[in-house]
């Protein structure tokens, strides 16, 4: 009788293990799917940033270029020319990053 007893409690004992251990397979999962999904957002912000610098740059570089540039036909080429030195720039600082 009390071997009996015994026994189911040791069968509950393992039945909880087995249910905790599920649990902790389960939260481990989720843990790693957030971890991922957190990866992911930082690089979206870090792109964001970097988005948010070049259009200031940009914003900069017109304000300039209106200064310095007297009529309308030589600032539209000088913006262009300083827009692309800035994509051209920009290529560069993405690669020496990578």
């Amino acid at each position: 009788m009390a071997k009996d007893k015994q026994l189911q409690q040791l069968q509950s004992i393992e039945d909880k293990l087995r249910k905790l251990l599920a649990k902790h397979a389960d939260a481990q999962q989720r843990l790693a799917k957030a971890q991922e999904e957190v990866k992911f957002l930082e690089a979206l912000v870090e792109e964001r940033d970097q988005e948010i610098k070049n259009f200031k740059n940009q914003e900069n570089i017109v304000k300039i270029v209106e200064t310095m540039a007297g009529n309308t036909a030589n600032t539209t080429e000088l913006k262009l020319k300083l827009n692309e030195y800035i994509r051209e720039i920009d290529k560069c600082i993405a690669y020496l990053q990578d």
